[in-house]
């Protein structure tokens, strides 16, 4: 048994704000030298950005210009391979951050995880807030990972070991998930409550009829920003896309730019799975995905993988090395991808399962949910 890292990949993007100012974020993590490497991966209104920096005596810098705030993953490779890190089994040397225009400095003596930063009030406020709401799912598989990894032998053959881990892990991420809308509620002119109903909306699976309230009572600033408007047209897709309804047909370009449609597997049971390269989660469940296919493709289901990929190179690179086999499209447009908005889809992965007749059936099915639902239809 094997619990798998589940990052919220959708990174959300900032408050509005007149001009784009510079930022900053040097430090030094140990002693390291080449070719160890640190990567920045960041999103400001809508505007992302990559970044790497090779470490010199454990020293390192990055400058930039952004708009607000933005939210951002930083990893540490110790070779330089920032892939094997970010798909490492869940101890990876990966964090993710919310920052400003502003000064900042991180410091460690062995990782870029236990690192400490200076010079950052939004760096304190997510802080404060994380404390509020409980760790963030990251940080609870993190540290569950890294019990795993150290496990005994007798351990890692113990199933009770592991359930008594992943109960852990649940409880979590339940208390997470109810607090995430505490905290909204009680603070309506704060970013973190904006971050959090996305988070809920997305991670939690929290419905437009709890969600639009709690938005409406934000601050005119926070609504009309570049993440309200968005998690606004989020939540009004999800009565488009609800349970029972007609999935919104939509149409993209396979790995060969040839145009395919959702329509095009009328008759037949299709799970639209959005995905993405750079995204963890997505690339964990594939695996889960070959064999339900593997299982079921003769019986008349199908997947379309949907990526929001911006990038068709590391698109097409991930479909290899993933070994998948079915359908897959995109318009290459990274996070503007036009199906993930229509499907009101505010974090990947995500799924919705299309019936013969073009009913949504259910969404967001993952893992055993997923597989005991396509048991149940298809024989």
């Amino acid at each position: 048994m094997k619990i798998r890292l589940l990052i919220l990949a959708a990174m959300a993007p900032a408050i509005a704000a007149a001009q784009s100012s510079d930022f900053s974020i040097s430090g030094k993590i140990g002693n390291l030298n080449k070719p160890a490497k640190i990567y920045l991966d960041y999103n400001a209104e809508g505007q992302g950005a990559t970044d790497s920096a090779a470490l010199v005596n454990g020293e390192f810098k990055f400058t930039g210009k952004i708009t607000g705030i933005a939210s951002g993953r930083m990893t540490l490779s110790r070779e330089g391979i920032k892939d094997k890190e970010i798909y490492a089994t869940g101890t990876g040397d990966v964090i993710y951050v919310n920052f400003g225009a502003e000064q900042i400095r991180i410091t460690s003596a062995d990782s870029l995880y236990n690192a400490k930063w200076t010079g950052s009030k939004v760096y304190n406020e997510m802080l404060a807030f994380d404390k509020q709401v409980g760790p963030t799912v990251m940080t609870v598989h993190h540290h569950a990972n890294v019990l795993l990894s150290r496990a005994t032998p007798a351990q890692q053959k113990d199933t009770a070991y592991f359930k008594v881990i992943d109960k852990r892990v649940q409880t979590y991420r339940t208390s997470r998930g109810i607090n995430l809308l505490k905290f909204a509620k009680n603070n309506p002119n704060s970013y973190f409550s904006l971050q959090g109903l996305a988070e809920a909306v997305s991670g939690y699976n929290v419905k437009a009829d709890v969600a639009l309230p709690i938005f409406n009572s934000f601050s005119e600033k926070l609504r009309l920003s570049y993440t309200g408007q968005g998690l606004y047209k989020i939540l009004n897709a999800n009565t488009v896309a609800a349970l029972g309804a007609i999935a919104p047909n939509f149409t993209q370009n396979d790995v060969n730019g040839k145009p395919v449609s959702l329509s095009d597997f009328k008759g037949k049971y299709v799970l639209i799975e959005f995905w993405a390269s750079w995204c963890s989660p997505c690339r964990a469940e594939s695996p889960n995905l070959l064999k339900q296919y593997a299982l079921y493709k003769d019986k008349g289901f199908e997947i379309l993988g949907v990526s929001v990929d911006g990038d068709k190179a590391k698109w097409l690179d991930a479909i290899k090395k993933d070994g998948l086999t079915w359908t897959q499209i995109s318009d290459l447009k990274g996070w503007d991808n036009d199906a993930r908005k229509v499907y009101g889809i505010s974090g990947v992965p995500a799924n919705f399962l299309i019936a013969p007749d073009g009913k949504i059936l259910g969404a967001h099915l993952m893992g055993e949910v997923l597989n005991k639902k396509l048991a149940e239809l298809i024989k």
